[in-house]
């Protein structure tokens, strides 16, 4: 007996998103996960006691609407980190866009964010999310900001960049491996990321496509005390108390 496959999408409704990113139909029985419509949203759920509550992206409330509003402004790492408190506001290209969250806050604080995904069914979580974020009068402005794409950034993220017209002055990455977080939410969500794309083993290929793409500067966020991603040492590290940003800088994002 074969063993059941990772995912498949379950709704005639969805049709159209399966052959579209290529996803297999079926019933939720056949496989550990499944990609469905409930209620308003599109949702990723599997058992909950090993995968936690179905997974959704959500930019109007919860979490996403608590940091755009009490997160701190430009003076968060992560603004920090990609150059949005000099006085600039950088083009930035996340291209491990995962649930978006990242992405948000940037596109939050004015910047233009280009959103790489590679696994089909969270890209799918994202565009949902962001569609629903548009028709919503608090968060349109910022989604709108936001630009989704497809594909694999290891292997052609220069292609993907030249596709989408974005001039990528800073390259986000946070790669999924190593993910020391130690609370049961998070063990549980890094647990269906893994089913889906494996663990993260391409992290150092990844960071030399973002420096061959990136005009300016190259941010990868790592847990704290990791170990920088192999390759060429950081010029800069911004810390915080679980993680930090490592910084390759070409050139400064003041300088025009």
């Amino acid at each position: 007996m074969s063993e059941r496959p990772p995912l498949v999408v379950h709704g005639a409704a969805l049709a159209e998103l399966a052959a579209r990113l290529g996803m297999p139909l079926g019933e939720p029985e056949e496989a550990e996960l499944t990609l469905e419509r409930r209620e308003d949203r599109l949702v990723l759920a599997g058992d909950p006691r090993r995968y936690g509550h179905p997974l959704a992206v959500d930019f109007v409330a919860g979490r996403a609407a608590h940091r755009r509003r009490f997160g701190g402004g430009r003076g968060q790492l992560i603004a920090r980190a990609c150059g949005l408190g000099k006085g600039v506001m950088p083009s930035v290209v996340d291209a491990t866009a995962g649930l978006g969250r990242d992405a948000f806050v940037l596109a939050s604080l004015g910047a233009e964010v280009l959103l790489v995904e590679r696994v089909a069914a969270i890209f799918a979580l994202l565009e949902d999310g962001v569609a629903r974020a548009l028709a919503d009068p608090e968060t349109a402005e910022v989604a709108a900001r936001m630009h989704l794409v497809h594909g694999d950034a290891t292997r052609e993220l220069d292609a993907l960049v030249a596709a989408s017209g974005v001039a990528p002055q800073v390259v986000h990455l946070d790669p999924m491996f190593p993910h020391r977080d130690k609370s049961s939410l998070v063990k549980k969500e890094m647990r269906l990321f893994r089913l889906l794309a494996g663990d993260d083993n391409d992290a150092p290929r990844l960071l030399e496509a973002a420096l061959d793409v990136a005009t300016h500067r190259v941010v990868v966020k790592r847990p704290r005390k990791a170990p920088p991603i192999a390759g060429p040492a950081p010029r800069h590290v911004i810390a915080g108390k679980t993680s930090r940003y490592d910084l390759y800088v070409h050139r400064s994002l003041t300088s025009g």
